[in-house]
């Protein structure tokens, strides 16, 4: 995808429907969140033109995300494969094109197969997997793609994780979720020279 592929109400500069946000119109916690999505080496995936551009333009609510997925990311005790697995499966659920390309580099990096990740992207059966992957995919799907967990697939998380991890692991799906309800309502854009990775339905 190239900028000139852009709608016509997407900004090129930020790739989404709003221009990116002007640092100096920025108070100071909001100019340090800024400088984090800009620096390289800040330890985000997509920087500025993602969903962190989109909330700083909320600085408040930017600050209090910040929170929320340090916690998650840092500080909850999710492994980085469950943690990458439930967004996977997230955004597959609800066809969240930009969250998957970002993620699919980012759950190979922690080890998780190909073939995994195709389980997910292509909707196959989880029965030949670990347990663990498969009981985090299978609650993804349901809470997601169904709208219902079943009782035995809640049962099982509950005894894999325990309550508070499950709770923190749900807790990333919605994550996940709200941020692709951004993604969508401001119709994100894949960066230039990115290609889909997600078949939509």
């Amino acid at each position: 995808m190239t900028e000139t592929s852009f709608p016509p109400d997407v900004y090129e500069e930020s790739g989404f429907r709003l221009p990116l946000p002007k640092r100096e119109e920025l108070d100071d916690d909001a100019k340090e969140i800024f400088d984090h999505f800009m620096d390289p080496d800040g330890g985000t995936y997509v920087g500025i033109k993602g969903p962190g551009g989109i909330r700083l333009h909320s600085p408040k609510l930017s600050r209090l995300t910040q929170e929320i997925n340090y916690y998650l990311r840092h500080e909850s005790g999710i492994s980085k494969r469950v943690r990458e697995l439930a967004i996977l499966a997230t955004a597959r659920e609800l066809n969240h094109q930009f969250e998957w390309v970002a993620h699919e580099p980012a759950a190979l990096k922690v080890g998780i197969s190909q073939e995994i990740i195709d389980t997910i992207k292509y909707r196959k059966s989880t029965d030949e997997l670990d347990e663990t992957d498969a009981v985090v995919i299978e609650f993804g799907r349901q809470l997601m793609g169904a709208r219902k967990v079943e009782a035995d697939t809640f049962a099982a998380a509950h005894r894999i994780f325990g309550t508070r991890m499950l709770v923190d692991i749900v807790s990333v799906m919605g994550s996940y979720a709200a941020t692709g309800a951004l993604l969508t309502a401001f119709d994100i854009q894949l960066h230039p020279g990115e290609e889909p990775l997600l078949p939509l339905d």
